[in-house]
């Protein structure tokens, strides 16, 4: 079986994010970057899957040359191959340019059965790339998973979301995105970091994705953010101390908000 996992490398969420000056999209520059979290979770589902199987995982990312440690990452935990797709042009590419990125670098693994991703990246929170990819590869999908099974040609997932759970089939090939209650995912081993620096990590751009189309036909993002402020300072509320007419200032003030 063959697995492809997107995988998308983020500021640190734990960092506090700016907005570059120049075009207001997130400043990358001055956090250290990660591999995404709950892509650690797709890839964990992967490697659990190869565990069980015979199974070879493709790891590929889109992004800057850093972006190859977060393909390393996986690789050490258990991958087995990266794609890297590094191209200048992409800075800043919207949810459909990164599906139809990463929907071509999925074409390029022969006889791909499974596509694994994360339901919503930290940095963007769109969580509609996975949905994106699958109608461009023609596959079926099944997002919001968390917990997943595979087996006879087919997976059986049970999705979640705010509405309940429900327990979906779908055949092979097909996409799936989990949550971050999938699974923990391993830690890599220091065999598994030594053995990923050997791992062959192929780096491709929009002319080896798109032999046949010029910088002119290919639209990186659809929309410009012209103006960017910061959220206004917290005000200090209004504190009313209780001399015996507390209830009746309380009252007042939620009648002058028109709160009552």
């Amino acid at each position: 079986m063959n697995i492809v996992v997107l995988v998308k490398q983020v500021p640190d969420s734990g960092a506090e994010r700016t907005l570059s000056h120049t075009d207001h999209t997130l400043d990358r520059e001055d956090t250290e970057p990660v591999l995404d979290e709950i892509n650690e979770r797709a890839a964990e589902e992967a490697l659990r899957l190869k565990d069980t199987s015979d199974a070879h995982v493709t790891v590929v990312s889109m992004g800057p040359e850093s972006a190859r440690d977060a393909i390393r990452k996986v690789l050490a935990m258990g991958g087995d191959r990266g794609i890297h797709i590094c191209d200048d042009r992409l800075r800043g590419a919207d949810v459909l340019t990164t599906a139809q990125v990463l929907a071509a670098a999925v074409r390029t693994v022969a006889d791909v059965d499974l596509v694994l991703a994360g339901n919503a990246t930290t940095d963007g929170q769109a969580g509609a790339v996975p949905a994106v990819v699958a109608d461009l590869l023609a596959m079926p999908q099944v997002t919001h998973v968390r917990k997943l099974d595979v087996d006879a040609g087919q997976v059986r997932a049970e999705r979640e979301t705010e509405n309940g759970r429900t327990t979906l089939d779908a055949p092979l090939p097909a996409l799936v995105s989990v949550t971050e209650k999938t699974n923990e995912p391993r830690y890599p081993s220091f065999k598994g970091i030594m053995a990923a620096k050997k791992k062959p990590v192929a780096t491709v751009d929009l002319d080896d994705l798109f032999p046949d189309t010029g910088d002119a036909g290919f639209c990186v993002t659809r929309t410009r953010v012209v103006e960017a402020v910061p959220r206004p300072a917290r005000a200090a509320g209004t504190r009313i101390t209780d001399d015996g007419s507390a209830g009746l200032s309380l009252a007042e003030y939620l009648i002058g908000q028109k709160l009552l």
